[in-house]
């Protein structure tokens, strides 16, 4: 569950730094007081979407950082392990900075991570509804998401879309060899005369550096003989050879040394000298022992390299490039010969077929019972949101093979029991939306292994006796894990575990959003102000008060 949140500079906030409390939470206050700011800035720090207008006027960054308790269940643990972000004492906190500019930076657990690792682990521990989370159930891809949600049924739906693309990628494979057999045979006998060409060259990067290197002393040999008959006549051979002249100097410097102890280290000095021309005398006669004109292999190399270059020269490419050019073009070649075979592919083809059929008989097996289960909850919610006699239903309609299955799923109601079951996107008013989208919320919430859930403003459009029921709702939600709602209506808030007031007001001309939480007597107060407006009687403080009170007996 969500802990802790700081925000730094975001939108009217300024500082706040938050505690949040287990079970059902309210966040009231005026219309344009900042309450779905909050979340909004939560959502940055899950990896939501984030530009420039985040940051508060005159600042040059904002800084959001939400502390949650690690889940005990859902997998987040081994995700963080296998990315490398330990979750220190059970804790994991996520952090977003959006500079002035719209760059934003992210952090898990202190890391550096990507927005996208930053979304991955947010999934695991919120999940918000947003104030047009009702126009979403609308669309046919919300819908289906929806009900293999509460069939526990995403991973399999994911594998029946990967197995439906791959059907689809050789069925294209299998219909271009069919249509372009006649182009594929000429691309594929030129590629084997080109493959051809480049394994008789029988070349690779190393031998390259070898041989430029060999070619590179032959044709200098004459000249490196010279030099190191040269260097050996003064070293070693001469009348007046170094060698010679360092052992004299070292003994004549020796038998002063005995007389003289400062010449000490002029002597270790000489002495060193003298064994690196020696060395250097044997290493220089071994070199030259070993070279020797040989105009015969000189030519061979220089054979070798033009051979080398001309190929090179013929690709437009660097001779070390070579080794390289002839694995593309043969894993090329492997390709063309794959889809040169029709009758290859086509049995290819009906294995990814019935591979997928398989899939996606399993998962339809899955979504009937759930269709089922959804309907009967959704429409026995319905009987307590003013929709008496309504009945809803998630219908399966078989489809052709599709990349999510072999059924299409729609969403059906009947807002009475003298209409029949339509599509909701074409018989739901906007109050109806408002609670039948509320229900389903809800509803579907119980299968997310997410330990907070936040509803921001969803109870648009209701209020009365609805209000009330949507907020038990949500209370009872808020005794299997955190919920935190956004909420204008009395009935919801008076039904909440705590409630914060977000107010805003001037500081220094500046406007900000500051979050007070509500005693017993503060919340009478806030819900009288939902129920009375701006002025606030005694009979509405009452009325406020029976209403906390109520709650309070209906809830224990």
């Amino acid at each position: 569950m969500l802990r802790r949140l700081t925000i730094r500079d975001f939108v009217i906030v300024d500082r706040l730094e938050l505690e949040f409390e287990s079970g059902f939470g309210a966040l009231t206050g005026e219309t344009g007081a900042g309450k779905s700011i909050l979340l909004d800035a939560l959502g940055l720090a899950l990896g939501g979407r984030a530009d420039a207008g985040a940051v508060r006027t005159g600042r040059d960054k904002a800084d959001i950082a939400a502390e949650f308790e690690l889940p005990t269940s859902g997998g987040l643990a081994d995700w963080l392990t296998t990315q490398d972000l330990p979750a220190d004492e059970g804790m994991v906190i996520l952090r977003r900075v959006v500079e002035a500019g719209g760059r934003s930076r992210a952090w898990i657990n202190g890391v550096p991570v990507t927005q996208a690792q930053l979304r991955d682990a947010g999934d695991w521990l919120a999940d918000i509804h947003g104030q047009h989370a009702h126009h979403a159930l609308l669309r046919g891809d919300s819908q289906r998401a929806l009900l293999d949600c509460h069939a526990g049924a995403t991973v399999l739906a994911a594998d029946v879309a990967a197995r439906f693309r791959v059907w689809q990628q050789l069925a294209e494979l299998r219909r271009a060899a069919e249509h372009d057999s006649a182009a594929s045979e000429r691309e594929r006998e030129l590629l084997v005369w080109q493959i051809g060409e480049l394994q008789d060259l029988s070349f690779d990067a190393d031998e390259w550096a070898a041989i430029n290197a060999e070619h590179s002393r032959l044709a200098h040999a004459a000249g490196l003989m010279d030099g190191a008959d040269e260097a050996l006549v003064v070293l070693g051979e001469g009348d007046a050879a170094v060698t010679s002249q360092l052992r004299h100097i070292n003994v004549r410097v020796g038998a002063m040394a005995d007389l003289d102890p400062g010449l000490t280290d002029v002597l270790e000095l000489l002495s060193g000298a003298a064994i690196q021309a020696d060395e250097a005398l044997h290493a220089l006669r071994r070199y030259r022992d070993r070279l020797d004109l040989d105009p015969q292999r000189l030519g061979e190399i220089e054979r070798r390299i033009e051979r080398v270059t001309d190929m090179s020269r013929k690709h437009r490419l660097a001779p070390e490039a070579l080794p390289d050019l002839l694995e593309e073009w043969t894993s090329k070649l492997d390709e063309l010969v794959a889809r040169a075979d029709p009758a290859r592919l086509a049995e290819q083809e009906s294995g990814a077929r019935a591979d997928y059929e398989a899939a996606a008989q399993r998962l339809s097996a899955v979504r009937r019972p759930a269709a089922d289960a959804l309907s009967r909850e959704i429409t026995e919610a319905m009987q307590t949101l003013a929709m008496a006699g309504g009945q809803f239903a998630a219908a399966l309609e078989s489809c052709a093979p599709a990349v999510h299955g072999l059924e299409s799923i729609e969403f059906r109601v009947a807002a009475n029991p003298s209409q029949p079951l339509r599509p909701l996107a074409k018989v739901a008013s906007g109050g109806e939306l408002s609670r039948i989208g509320l229900a389903i919320q809800v509803m579907t919430s119980r299968d997310s292994a997410t330990p907070t859930l936040i509803f921001d403003e969803v109870d648009v459009g209701i209020g009365g006796g609805v209000a009330e029921i949507v907020g038990k709702l949500l209370h009872r939600l808020g005794l299997e894990r955190q919920v935190l709602c956004v909420t204008h209506l009395p009935q919801v808030a008076a039904c909440a575990d705590w409630q914060w007031n977000i107010a805003k007001s001037q500081r220094g001309g500046e406007v900000v959003s500051a979050v007070t939480p509500l005693d017993g007597d503060g919340r009478v107060e806030e819900i009288a102000r939902m129920l009375g407006g701006v002025n606030i009687t005694e009979t509405t403080r009452r009325h406020a008060a029976e209403m906390l009170g109520a709650d309070r007996v209906a809830q224990t």
